[in-house]
């Protein structure tokens, strides 16, 4: 099932709406703050100055009273395009009310140096309020008295939500800005993917070289993985075409000889003849599987070749040596041969355990093939100088010393007549070549015979 599709464009865009919308709340939460700050800052200074003039005209008259002449320009100052209504009170000595609103709200404690403000309501209307403390004299002492000058908040609130829209106005158009410069931005960015991707579908299927398109460092890494991968899909497609035509060459003689022999059994007169044929049909047979099971093996190797990653273990030589010669004691009493071991004690290597012994099993199998009745087969295990040597050995024909060195290669036999596949050499050097071992090729025990020899780093 084919996973849901989203635009990184949009997601880019998103992330960058959710952000800035969320800076956006706060930075307005204190804006809003900042505005019915200042709001409070402009508008207190009116109402101070207000206050100071109507003080300025408060004055003691002949009975020793207070008297005050309220200056039209001291409630003027206060009258504003929202219509918010200004109340005034003046209050003598303690308990003595002058002129004004009488109701209107007083503060109780009026420091002498500054005016004061607070909030408060009045008649259902929230208020601002500006008191000022004043003495008037009458050149033997002083009479005090407060000025209580307020006002509606009708023009602070809107003073503020002014400045509030005014923000959220900027803010927007800040943020569709970004937007547009975000989805420019990205439409840019994103071109190096699309040239990519337009590389990518313009190859045959068998192009599978690396892909040479220049894109950001930050998409690098994914074009370096596609290449490691199509890397290791050309070498197992390869190996497939190799695999399949090695195996359509080399099977082809033993799938015409069984065809040939069941052709023959068919038209055979007697039964003696059937068995003959059906005999070497099956011989073919068994010549066409050890013929795929060395294809196969030698696929493998090649994977295992290419396979930066495999998995060494520490191994006994020893003991697999042992155990693999004793496994094919029985076939090689069969073929009149007498295989053994020679080997004490441990002798450590680091290698993958199948493969190593699927060469022993080559070199095993080779020496019952080609050493002949009555040959005798050693299999021997020795360390030294840090290294160790796996060795078999027959007194059989062996191989002339001018083909020693073509026979390690795929499909090359030796001058033998037996029946093989030019594969068991080369499978046993390759193998040893991936752990870094040397394969030589000598005389056995009184230069009768064949010795291959594999030299290993100790482990």
């Amino acid at each position: 099932m084919r996973s849901a599709v989203y635009s990184l464009r949009r997601r880019l865009l998103g992330w960058l709406l959710i952000s800035t919308a969320v800076i956006g709340v706060i930075a307005l939460m204190d804006t809003y703050r900042e505005a019915v700050a200042t709001a409070n800052v402009v508008s207190d200074r009116v109402l101070a100055g207000s206050a100071l003039a109507i003080a300025e005209r408060v004055v003691v008259a002949e009975d020793g009273s207070l008297e005050v002449d309220i200056p039209y320009v001291a409630l003027e100052m206060l009258t504003s395009a929202a219509q918010d209504r200004v109340f005034y009170r003046v209050d003598g000595p303690p308990g003595q009310f002058i002129t004004g609103y009488q109701t209107l709200p007083s503060l109780d404690e009026v420091p002498g140096s500054s005016t004061s403000f607070a909030d408060a309501s009045f008649r259902g209307e929230p208020i601002r309020i500006a008191a000022l403390r004043r003495s008037a004299s009458t050149g033997i002492n002083s009479v005090p008295f407060v000025v209580t000058v307020a006002e509606t908040t009708i023009a602070r609130r809107q003073l503020a939500q002014t400045i509030l829209v005014r923000s959220a106005l900027r803010l927007g158009l800040m943020i569709a800005g970004a937007a547009v410069i975000v989805w420019i931005a990205v439409t840019f960015s994103l071109r190096p993917l699309y040239r990519l991707g337009d590389a990518i579908a313009e190859r045959s299927p068998d192009d599978l070289h690396p892909i040479g398109e220049r894109v950001p460092n930050e998409v690098q890494g994914l074009v370096d993985t596609v290449n490691s991968f199509m890397g290791r899909l050309q070498s197992a497609l390869e190996a497939l075409r190799n695999f399949t035509g090695n195996a359509s060459h080399q099977l082809r003689t033993p799938l015409a000889i069984i065809r040939t022999q069941l052709a023959l059994a068919l038209r055979a007169g007697s039964i003696e003849d059937t068995k003959i044929a059906v005999k070497k049909a099956d011989e073919a047979v068994a010549n066409a599987e050890r013929i795929l099971a060395q294809l196969l093996l030698m696929a493998k190797i090649d994977a295992a070749g290419k396979d930066e990653a495999r998995k060494l273990e520490r191994i006994d030589l020893v003991e697999l040596t042992r155990g693999i010669t004793a496994e094919h004691v029985p076939a090689a009493g069969d073929a009149g041969i007498d295989l053994g071991f020679d080997g004490e004690g441990e002798a450590f290597v680091r290698v993958e355990p199948l493969l190593v012994g699927e060469m022993l099993k080559n070199l095993i199998g080779n020496a019952l093939l080609y050493a002949g009745r009555g040959a005798e087969v050693t299999t021997r295990v020795t360390e030294k100088e840090g290294f160790v040597s796996l060795e078999v050995e027959d007194n059989g024909p062996g191989i002339r010393p001018e083909l020693r060195e073509s026979v390690l290669r795929r499909f090359q036999r030796g001058a033998s007549e037996a029946p093989g596949t030019g594969l068991g050499l080369p499978i046993v050097e390759e193998i040893a070549a991936l752990y870094g071992a040397r394969t030589s090729l000598g005389d056995g025990a009184g230069g009768c015979g064949l010795k291959v020899a594999i030299l290993f780093p100790a482990g």
